[in-house]
């Protein structure tokens, strides 16, 4: 066994704090990264939280993982020691049902087992990327560009994908007018896709502070949601809606916002269910619709258009040891707009 270091939370009401596990040794298919950065998703929270579901614990969050490999079995092919690596929200799937076939192991129907917070298909609980290394399947592997700053990479691994991956399913780009809802971690880089895809970007959001935010990033247009009269200005105007935000808040509202046969796009998931009177979608064969990440495939795809087209995280790099305020920040959202954990001062 691989002795690990490590941040977990004990319990629900426990703050995070140093913790060892061990990892598997590396198996004939296995891949072992030494963890440079890991991203700080506001699902870590939710989850140590038990806010979504009960959890396993001591939980070690972090599913925004990019580091080099330092080991790999004797069938592995695709890597090497010394590759930059990453790993993403789920390691393994059961690989052979229709949706893994199709490269969609997200949507394994029997489940894909995810970075932490799981229990594997060995019956073992997995550990995430707030800890020094990890064992991986090669399968679960995905290869980082050398051209781009590692730890604003980091977040590409659920932010970047959980936005690239709905856009390009609803084939979003050009002659399109995409809303996004929310300027945080998922909004930023649903901003940076958006107009990297070549739609008419406006940001929706309840801050007016965050306009030239919104703007610096490429937004082409800004509405204050709490304005009614720049709401009134924009009913009816969306192709697309792109919902990132993990709060409550009145999804009829924004269904008010699209254009007839407009779709309402959550990759946001709040903690509470959400009520959606039938007469905000009938008289406008109006749809609301979900996505979370993407396959293995499609989230090298987006790594590569990342490299290709020079897009990464806007972030601020933290020690683990300030995690625990991190977190309070982010509830706050006062961070832009991703935090990334050295996990070199764990």
């Amino acid at each position: 066994m691989i002795q690990t270091k490590a941040y977990a939370a004990q319990s629900p009401t426990a703050d995070l704090a140093p913790w060892s596990l061990e990892r598997r040794d590396v198996g004939s298919h296995d891949v072992q990264i030494d963890i440079h950065f890991c991203g700080v998703c506001h699902s870590d929270l939710h989850q140590i939280r038990n806010e979504w579901f009960p959890g396993i614990f001591p939980m070690v969050p972090g599913h925004e993982i990019v580091g080099r490999i330092s080991q790999v079995g004797s069938h592995v092919n695709k890597f090497k020691v010394g590759d930059l690596a990453g790993v993403g929200c789920m390691v393994d799937s059961c690989q052979v049902c229709a949706n893994c076939k199709d490269g969609l192991e997200q949507y394994c129907l029997e489940g894909n087992t995810q970075t932490y917070n799981n229990l594997g298909r060995d019956g073992v609980p997995t550990y995430g990327g707030y800890s020094t290394t990890i064992v991986v399947r090669e399968e679960f592997v995905v290869s980082v560009s050398d051209k781009l700053n590692l730890a604003a990479v980091a977040p590409l691994l659920c932010a970047g994908i959980t936005t690239y991956s709905p856009l390009r399913y609803w084939k979003v780009g050009k002659g399109h007018k995409l809303a996004v809802v929310g300027l945080g971690g998922l909004g930023h880089m649903g901003v940076k896709f958006g107009v990297a895809f070549g739609a008419d970007v406006t940001v929706l959001s309840t801050s007016p502070e965050k306009e030239q935010d919104a703007k610096s990033l490429g937004a082409h247009h800004f509405v204050v949601t709490k304005d009614e009269a720049q709401l009134k200005a924009v009913q009816g105007s969306f192709d697309f809606i792109l919902d990132t935000v993990a709060a409550d808040h009145d999804i009829p509202l924004y269904l008010s916002l699209l254009k007839t046969s407009g779709t309402h796009i959550l990759v946001g998931a709040p903690p509470k269910p959400m009520e959606i009177p039938a007469f905000a979608l009938i008289p406008g064969r109006k749809s609301v619709a979900g996505s979370t990440i993407g396959g293995i495939a499609e989230t090298q795809e987006m790594l590569d258009f990342c490299a290709e087209h020079n897009i990464v995280s806007d972030i601020e790099l933290i020690d683990i040891q300030d995690i625990n305020q991190a977190y309070e920040r982010m509830v706050k959202g006062d961070v832009r707009y991703r935090f990334v954990i050295d996990t070199a001062t764990i």
